[in-house]
């Protein structure tokens, strides 16, 4: 499984957007630069972050971009397969697209497949923003481990 650069400055974004403590929204030009996202294709990619219920947007000389749920309330995964489709690594053990297996009842590693698949999920799903802001947050400064967002 590789998650597309499109997926990958989706996720950078909201962690943006999520690590926001300014008062009202946040500009794409302001997420752009702290996140090294072409302007162009984030504006695009917070279009369809919109559009998808993650992020809501404000016009006007105060507007830009917030987050329309909360951190702890926003999975890795829930992202992941907006942007990018199924976590599986390959076809045939994807939950939400199966394929038909080129060789029914005698692959040898459609179970392999299906725990990795699994493993991936476990790990996208049970992860949230507030999550990677805290772990990040610990990672800077190991003597705060109880900072909230």
């Amino acid at each position: 499984m590789t998650i597309s650069a499109k997926c990958y400055y989706a996720l950078r974004a909201i962690y943006a957007l999520a690590e926001h403590r300014g008062p009202g929204p946040m500009k794409a030009n302001e997420i752009a630069e702290r996140q090294h996202i072409p302007i162009k294709f984030l504006e695009a990619i917070l279009s369809q972050l919109r559009g998808g219920g993650f992020v809501n947007s404000r016009r006007g000389a105060e507007g830009g971009y917030l987050l329309a749920k909360a951190p702890e309330d926003l999975t890795i995964g829930q992202i992941i397969r907006f942007i990018d489709g199924p976590v599986a690594p390959v076809d045939c053990v994807s939950q939400s697209r199966p394929k038909e297996c080129e060789y029914p009842g005698q692959c040898p590693f459609f179970g392999f497949w299906g725990r990795v698949r699994q493993a991936i999920a476990d790990v996208v799903d049970e992860t949230t923003v507030a999550d990677l802001i805290k772990e990040n947050r610990e990672l800077r400064d190991p003597y705060v481990a109880d900072w909230t967002i």
